[in-house]
């Protein structure tokens, strides 16, 4: 099982000062985030799209790029790329310079996102969601097999044999379907033998093993081999010194992010009875200290037949800098090498 963190580049207010951190130096600071991520030995770090003025990661590739320039060993990626809102042959086109700029370190996850902004913002109707999604990520597996490419849909004007270039130094490009709690994108990343990853942002981890297991037999019943079919997990989750303080960090911050969301779609406000639920032994929140995490890390393992990777969002916006770098190095020289040691 590797890990890795996953952030959305949040806009952060520090927690000791009151002040807000501009977007200049929120970069910088992730910067930083990533290149100790790899000196630690992580096996990964993802940039989330969003088109919301909290964030900063509309455009994870330039990141990306800038990322590849500061590190050597540590895989990069989307986490994930909005493909229903973007055009397959400029994300292949992005993603492939991204992979020769990182000798080949890229995996492009691939998603419809959990927020419904980019839609709007580039002209798309919420009507053709899944139709989206489905078409241009048939365009994406068209242009990965062949540098030529004749193609037609509904939504993008036909190819007629176009070269897309460059090509990736890895071929070929690895390319993940992100998925939430529908069986049927399950069932569409087994048919089409893509790896699959899972984000989970509440409830039981367990819960999603018939899934799992929906996905793997779709893979198997359309021929692919077992080894094909990985599995990755995006989740919530922080490293500390101890388990309280590692609650007691996020959750100010949690608790604005989520409120702010469930405002906005009509849920109840979270409380942190709530969370405190879902950072526990079967929770979706990986929060702890270290030996706490792997434990959790490894069961959950278990329970979903086998996990190649878990990803852990720590993006909070209040989370101050200097956490999130100890968190990051905790996971990767005391929760990695545990759960190494658990599974190998």
């Amino acid at each position: 099982m590797h890990l890795g963190v996953d952030s959305f580049v949040a806009a952060v207010t520090d927690p000791a000062s009151g002040r807000a951190i501009g977007p200049e130096e929120r970069m910088s600071d992730l910067l930083e985030e990533i290149a100790l991520a790899d000196e630690v030995g992580l096996y990964s770090f993802g940039i989330g799209e969003h088109h919301r003025s909290e964030y900063y990661d509309s455009a994870p590739p330039v990141i990306l790029a800038a990322a590849a320039a500061r590190t050597s060993r540590i895989r990069l990626g989307s986490a994930v790329t909005v493909l229903s809102a973007a055009d397959p042959v400029r994300v292949f086109q992005q993603f492939a310079t991204l992979d020769l700029i990182s000798k080949g370190r890229i995996d492009l996850v691939v998603g419809r996102g959990s927020f419904t902004e980019a839609f709007p913002l580039f002209g798309l109707s919420l009507g053709d969601y899944d139709d989206l999604f489905t078409e241009k990520l048939d365009l994406l597996l068209r242009i990965r097999e062949s540098e030529k490419v004749t193609w037609s849909g509904n939504h993008r004007p036909p190819l007629t044999g176009q070269g897309i270039y460059p090509r990736p130094l890895q071929d070929p490009l690895p390319i993940w379907v992100g998925v939430g709690g529908t069986p049927e994108s399950f069932v569409r990343a087994g048919l089409l033998g893509l790896p699959l990853m899972v984000a989970i942002i509440g409830g039981e981890p367990r819960q999603f093993a018939p899934l799992i297991d929906l996905y793997r037999r779709a893979g198997a019943h359309a021929g692919h081999a077992p080894e094909k079919l990985q599995v990755g997990l995006h989740v919530f989750g922080f490293v500390a010194e101890s388990t309280q303080a590692a609650a007691d960090t996020i959750y100010p911050g949690w608790h604005e992010m989520f409120t702010k969301v469930s405002r906005e779609r009509g849920f109840a406000s979270p409380s942190r009875a709530q969370f405190d639920a879902t950072s526990g032994p079967d929770g979706a929140f990986f929060m702890g200290d270290p030996a706490t995490v792997a434990e959790k890390l490894v069961r959950i393992g278990e329970q979903l037949g086998g996990v190649d990777r878990v990803a852990l969002q720590m993006t909070n916006p209040r989370l101050a800098h200097a956490d999130l770098l100890r968190g990051i190095e905790l996971l990767g020289t005391e929760v990695a090498p545990r759960v190494t040691a658990a599974t190998a």
